[in-house]
This record gives structure tokens, sequence and C-alpha cells, in this order.
């Protein structure tokens, strides 16, 4: 709870068991008054090689910490989103994927992991640099680990673009247990 800003009154908490799992567990909660109320849980998916602090392209790894979260948007129009959304089929998966796959971007938010904030959540600018990683989503589940991203189900995320707002300065805070507790 330290590493969360003072003024953040949203908290996506999405955490694994182990360092090198791909299994999750995505928890909302919303601050009243002093504490913390949980909202809602749904089972979720991180990297496909579990979480790293040092994230590198390429690695199957998610990045461990607390980000931001600011935009969102999608393949699909926007379902009713506080954030700011920017529908775009260049947000939607490659053909060339698996079809298990293609609909992993209908809808997404932008994790401000080497991200510039404001932007769609396709922008491609790194400010820490390629070799860093970027393009770290909350997207569509398709039932296993991801190339770096958090996936949920449809349902967990429309209830989550409805639901986070601007205005309460909402952050994930990501990664394994035994990392996110030290």
């Amino acid at each position: 709870q330290r590493r969360i800003p003072a003024d953040s009154r949203q908290v996506l908490a999405v955490y694994g068991e182990g360092r090198d799992s791909a299994e999750a567990v995505a928890v909302l909660y919303v601050k009243r008054g002093s504490g913390w109320d949980r909202v809602r849980g749904w089972p979720a998916h991180n990297g496909k090689k579990g979480w790293t602090t040092d994230h590198h392209e390429g690695d199957k790894r998610s990045p461990v910490g607390v980000f931001t979260l600011s935009d969102a948007g999608g393949a699909l129009p926007d379902p009713g989103a506080a954030l700011p959304y920017t529908r775009s089929a260049a947000i939607a998966a490659p053909r060339w994927w698996p079809r298990s796959h293609w609909h992993d971007f209908d809808y997404v938010i932008a994790i401000d992991y080497n991200r510039v904030e404001g932007t769609p959540p396709n922008n491609q600018a790194r400010p820490e640099g390629y070799s860093k990683g970027g393009g770290i989503w909350l997207h569509l589940d398709h039932g296993g680990g991801t190339s770096a991203c958090v996936s949920v189900s449809r349902s967990a995320m429309r209830y989550l673009l409805r639901t986070l707002d601007p205005a309460l300065r909402p952050v994930v805070v990501m990664g394994d247990r035994a990392e996110l507790s030290a």
C-alpha cells in the first residue's frame, strides 16, 4: 500500500502466487475514508513466464510495480468507458495470431509502463527506450499466459471500463505475492 499514490482512490490489484506463474487474480479496490474496500475480483493471466522487476521486450514476463491507468481503447465501439477511449482497427489483434487470440484487443486499458499517458493505447512511443518493452495492456483473456500483458474475461473488462474513473486516479498494482509484499 505504501507504493500507491496518495491521490489514488481506485486500485486494481493483480497478483500471482509465484514469480514464474501466468495464473493471477485481479481485484478492484476503492478507497473510502482511510480504508480500502474490495469491490470485485476475477481470475486473470499475466506473462507466460511470470513476473519481473526488470522487464525487457520479449521476455514474456509482466512488469512488477504500480502503474497508472489513463487510457483505454479497442477494436470495438466504446462500451461506456470512463477513461478516454480510442476505437481503432489498428488496435485489433493480428490475424496471423492463433484464432483463439483474435478478440484479445476488442477492449484494452493501457497500463502506463514505459508509455506516454494521455495517448491512445497503441501509441508506440517508449520514453525509456524499446529494449524496456511497452504496449502493456489489460486486455481480454484467451485462456492462458500473455506476452507481458494482464488479461481478464470480457465481462470483467467491460465492468472495469465502465468503473475505472480518471477523477479517482486509478492505478494497477501488479506482481507476484512475494514481490508485492516486500
